[in-house]
């Protein structure tokens, strides 16, 4: 018996464009690979990524390529060559591939997703080399092709073109509203050689933590291809053993029930540890090894919890873990680079990182990209994110013609099977905004019709994918993990914000409601909302031809624009700053301060008005906020909170902020009462500010509540009270605290327009938590230009300590030394008090600036 070998088939690959001459080929510049990857490295190119040279490298996507490399074949017995299978597994190939072997077509392919194993026992060499070639057609013209074969469906989308619906490949290839056309092909996953006689060919599992939390079942499952039928199974944590058998295979399959007490449980972040075991299959043949599959996972409890509430309508929508309801606040994300390819293990590692350090529990992976790398979820699972995992569709309406629904069920099952043993994901979704695109296109959808079969007959028959076979996947293959039709989905409509999940796009799309009004548009659970905000000047020089000496260095210019691919950005952007704030497009540092300041703003608002909807046992009326969105693919002004090249935006910290476990906040209310109903002129006019803490610990706290209040151009203090002494905050909720008229000296004056307040919490004496209120639109405030504004970094430069005379709206620190790391920014500054923000990488000479509303 022969022990499995993995070969991988990495190394002396070239290509060429189809009609090329042999002599036309070209080395590859890394495996795996893409075709701009390579045409970038092989000079032939320029980066995409720069200037508008998107529009320069279209013809790539609507061309044929051929890749071709050699490889030896294995040494073997005539014995062994009787006995032992060879395999050439393709984890992915993106995306219409032609594969041949020797000169022998071996595959054909149609869906990037889908991993492919091929016996190529006889057809290797029984001496030297192998010729495995592969060639890609064009997806954009394979699908253009498919989409005049069905006329009679209802072909429509937004984002891209009706091509892409037709094509099992991310969709944001075809381009979206913050990422660029660039049409991929290639060998995007590894290719390895297998020789074996027997192997495990899947490992995987069940497990069931008891509602107790004080055992748990491990229902350990081998699936064996050949002879051998003994397995060996471990379970080990911290690489100690905690139990381990023997069992034997029966018709290519073995299984056994492990039982634990008082198992080590997996949390999210802040709420626990996220201990993981390690399962190992291996596979033996009369004592020897032939084969062994590590797995890690996570012990614990995961159940969306929708049931009804005291005081509203509707259902909730919200996740226990281990019994522990958690507020998720989190993010979007999209694929980190048009280029996935060069998406390092490392790189992945930091973005989750940076997620985690930003307060965030949650991560829900888009419908438009891809199934994420194993590294993705490795790290989810390792910092304790949770992941909720959309299936691959986005915004239209999917055909379902036999061949394309057989493709999407193989698609589902094998990438099921290769991401159910992450803990970190607790939900998948079966397609992003595709219920949306019916109800916006009045596609017939009979809620209560259960007919699976006579949807395929309807102008909608992509219900049968989300409903029917994304279901019937689900429930075979991960039984323990919730499957959610959609996002948003909530049943017969998906605006209903009394039922599961919504999208709220009235800020920015829509109705372009003010941020302001956010409380009047909460969900259940959000699971997408955003606002836009320029990148990093650094960012945006990067994609600038000529860097900082560029002409297009400014605003408004068509490089800019260009990289800005959302509809209408320029009037909305300007919109929502001219709402807001006094700002200027020059010089470009202070206008891209003041789109972070606006999206910080904006985004801040919507964590902490909807957060104080989680109000404990029973109302739990906002379960969860996600915002569109974590990451960018390329640089770019979009919706993210941290950009293509992990430079956060001031958004990204005040949502860090807003998540913390213990906040404050504030809101002010105009309360207009007329004399009698017919009077204008007798009319009483109160402002009000509302305060409430929110505590995501799990331990009730009891704080002080002190309230502060400023007049905002002289900037001296006016009022200082401690308007609540003991006040008790339960753990795991919002809770209201008090309310009363902005504090001024004379009333009736206009003085709330010119009032900040500052309200803090207090802990035996030890600030907790704090939240500076301003008047708002901040455009009517005069502020002041502060004579004193400090910012000191402490003598061991880890501290910046800022302080100023008067209140200063978003001081933001920034330093030229891109090795330098704020944990927090766009701090508001009141007189008498110095904010102290650490800060890594800094050191003698280090120079911080700052810059803040109003300096320009």
């Amino acid at each position: 018996m022969s022990k499995h070998i993995t070969i991988p088939i990495d190394s002396g690959w070239t290509f060429k464009q189809a009609d090329k001459t042999e002599s036309e080929f070209l080395p590859v510049a890394q495996f795996p690979t893409n075709v701009h990857l390579d045409l970038i490295a092989n000079n032939i190119i320029a980066d995409p990524f720069i200037g508008k040279n998107e529009n320069d490298v279209q013809w790539i996507g609507e061309v044929p390529w051929v890749y071709r490399t050699t490889f030896p074949s294995p040494t073997l017995s005539t014995t062994e060559r009787r006995t032992i299978n060879a395999v050439l597994a393709f984890d992915g190939l993106d995306t219409f591939a032609t594969v041949t072997l020797n000169g022998k077509t071996i595959l054909k392919t149609e869906n990037m997703f889908i991993p492919e194993r091929v016996d190529v026992t006889t057809d290797l060499k029984k001496e030297g080399n192998n010729e495995l070639e592969i060639t890609f057609e064009s997806a954009y013209l394979k699908g253009c092709a498919l989409v005049e074969k069905y006329p009679d469906h209802h072909w429509g989308c937004w984002n891209g073109d009706n091509s892409r619906l037709a094509v099992r490949k991310a969709q944001y290839h075809w381009g979206w509203d913050w990422g660029p056309a660039l049409m991929t092909c290639g060998p995007w996953r590894p290719i390895n050689l297998e020789i074996f006689s027997s192997r495990i060919s899947d490992l995987y599992f069940t497990t069931n933590v008891d509602e107790s939390l004080k055992s748990a079942e491990f229902v350990a499952k081998v699936d064996i291809e050949g002879d051998a039928s003994e397995v060996e199974l471990h379970i080990s944590l911290d690489g100690e053993v905690v139990a381990s058998t023997t069992v034997k295979a029966v018709q290519g399959h073995a299984t056994y029930t492990f039982t634990t007490q008082n198992p080590e449980l997996w949390y999210p972040i802040r709420y626990g540890k996220q201990p993981l075991y390690s399962v190992t299959g291996r596979l033996l043949q009369n004592g020897s090894e032939l084969d062994a599959n590590t797995k890690k996972f996570g012990l614990r409890r995961a159940e969306l919890i929708q049931r009804p509430m005291k005081e509203q309508p509707g259902t909730t929508f919200f996740f226990e873990i281990n019994n522990v309801p958690v507020f998720c606040g989190g993010s979007d994300w999209i694929p980190a680079d048009n280029f996935i390819p060069r998406i390092t293990k490392e790189k992945y590692y930091d973005w989750v990182k940076m997620v985690a350090d930003g307060n965030q529990f949650m991560i829900r992976v888009w419908g438009g990209g891809i199934f994420e790398e194993q590294a993705f979820y490795d790290a989810c699972d390792e910092m304790g994110i949770l992941v909720w995992q959309d299936f691959l569709f986005g915004c239209g309406n999917y055909p379902a013609f036999p061949e394309y629904l057989e493709s999407v069920k193989r698609e589902a099952e094998e990438n099921v099977k290769l991401l159910r043993h992450h803990p970190s994901i607790i939900i998948w979704a079966g397609n992003n905004e595709d219920y949306q695109y019916q109800e916006s296109e009045n596609l017939t959808y009979d809620f209560e019709n259960k007919d699976a079969e006579s949807w395929l007959k309807t102008d909608f028959p992509a219900r049968y994918i989300y409903e029917k076979i994304l279901v019937d996947t689900c429930n075979e293959l991960i039984p323990d993990t919730y499957y959610h039709f959609g996002s948003p989905w909530g049943g017969k409509d998906t605006r209903d914000p009394t039922v599961g999940d919504i999208h709220q796009w009235n800020v920015w799309h829509g109705t372009q409601e003010k941020y302001q009004n956010f409380d009047k548009l909460v969900g259940r659970f959000v699971s997408e909302f955003g606002m836009e905000a320029f990148p990093n000047i650094k960012t945006i020089e990067a994609f600038l031809p000529l860097g900082k000496d560029d002409p297009d260095r400014f605003a408004q210019s068509s490089t800019v624009d260009f990289h800005n691919k959302a509809d209408g950005h320029e009037r909305r952007i300007a919109l929502y700053l001219v709402e807001n704030f006094r700002y200027a497009p020059d010089p470009l540092e202070q206008f891209i301060y003041s789109t972070q300041l606006m999206q910080a703003e904006c985004l801040a608002s919507a964590y902490r008005l909807w957060k104080r909807q989680w109000k404990g046992p029973g109302r739990e009326y906002c379960g969860g906020v996600l915002v569109w969105q974590t990451n960018d693919c390329w640089p770019v002004t979009s919706w993210a909170i941290i950009d293509y090249f992990l430079r956060p935006k001031h958004a990204y910290y005040t949502v860090k902020r807003e998540m913390a476990p213990i906040s404050l906040g504030v809101t002010r209310t105009e309360h207009s009462v007329p004399k009698d109903k017919n009077t204008r002129a007798y009319i009483e006019k109160t402002t009000k500010i509302e305060i409430w803490g929110s505590n995501l610990t799990l331990e009730d706290l009891t704080v002080d509540v002190v309230v502060k209040a400023f007049d905002v151009i002289i900037g001296e203090e006016t009022y200082s009270k401690t308007v609540k002494s003991s006040f008790l905050l339960p753990e795991n909720r919002s809770t209201e605290i008090v309310d009363f008229p902005v504090p001024v000296r004379n009333k009736d004056s206009g003085e709330e327009y010119k009032t900040v307040v500052a309200a803090y919490l207090f802990q035996d004496g030890v600030q907790i938590a704090r939240y500076i209120n301003w008047p708002e639109p901040l455009k009517y405030v005069h502020l002041q230009k502060p004579k004193s504004l400090q910012a000191e970094l402490s003598s061991d430069a880890k501290v910046v300590e800022i302080s100023a005379e008067v209140p200063v709206k978003g001081v933001a620190l920034e330093c030229a030394d891109g090795e330098v790391v704020f944990e927090d920014n766009l701090v508001d500054i009141i007189p008498g008090e110095t904010v102290c923000i650490g800060v890594k990488g800094a050191g003698e000479g280090t120079k911080i600036e700052t810059r803040y509303l109003g300096m320009v």
